[in-house]
């Protein structure tokens, strides 16, 4: 079962004020410095701000004809649940599109809220007219059969050198993707909560005059 969220703040709140940014800047403040992947993962449909809890796969490049063709995808997409993000670790493989139009529209039925793909995707346009959001580091219009497939969900993966784990909450928006392990989420979620209204305060004081050597001098954000 997933982790409830931190005492009020539910996960629409989180939609509606935070985001990737505020999220490492809470991490950091805790010594967490490596929460998000380096390396370029983009938004490929919608520019949305996508919050939920991690379902992860893990994926691997295949040069043989498949017996069982997507059999773990499938598990995967019917195992998902309602505000969970499909994390395909794919190592940036671009072989094939491993993510598509069918797969989304199964997921989005079940209450997923979105895709991050460590690797390529394809019906680019399908995913848009849906409005299904999903990051990715490319496309290609090959299908996965015989050329990539799941072989594990539900554990810890990589992307980009920073760690995935079932259940863990994930931020996902036009500047980025940031994870918080679950050992530490009601700490970072409170923290980057008084710090997201703090910068309204620091942001409205610019507006009134003050310059922002004072407001920083008063507020101490930037």
């Amino acid at each position: 079962m997933n982790k409830p969220l931190p005492q009020s703040i539910t996960l629409d709140m989180m939609r509606e004020s935070l985001h990737s940014a505020i999220i490492c800047d809470a991490l950091d403040s805790i010594g967490l410095t490596n929460q998000s992947p380096r390396k370029e993962l983009l938004p490929m449909t919608v520019e949305a701000v996508v919050v939920g809890r991690c379902k992860t796969s893990l994926w691997a490049d295949m040069y043989h004809v498949d017996p069982r063709p997507y059999e773990l995808e499938l598990q995967a997409v019917d195992s998902i649940e309602a505000d969970e993000v499909i994390i395909a670790a794919a190592s940036g493989s671009m072989r094939s599109g491993i993510w598509g139009e069918l797969l989304s529209t199964a997921v989005k039925h079940r209450g997923c809220v979105g895709a991050i793909i460590d690797g390529a995707v394809r019906d680019v346009r399908q995913m848009r007219t849906m409005q299904f959001p999903v990051w990715a580091v490319g496309t290609s219009p090959y299908d996965s059969k015989d050329r990539q497939r799941i072989i594990d969900v539900d554990v810890p993966v990589e992307i980009g050198g920073v760690l995935f784990s079932p259940g863990d909450l994930v931020f996902a928006d036009v500047d980025g993707i940031a994870v918080v392990p679950q050992a530490v989420e009601t700490e970072v979620i409170q923290l980057a909560w008084v710090k997201v209204h703090e910068e309204n305060i620091f942001r409205d004081s610019i507006k009134n005059g003050m310059s922002a050597t004072e407001a920083f001098a008063k507020y101490g954000i930037l």
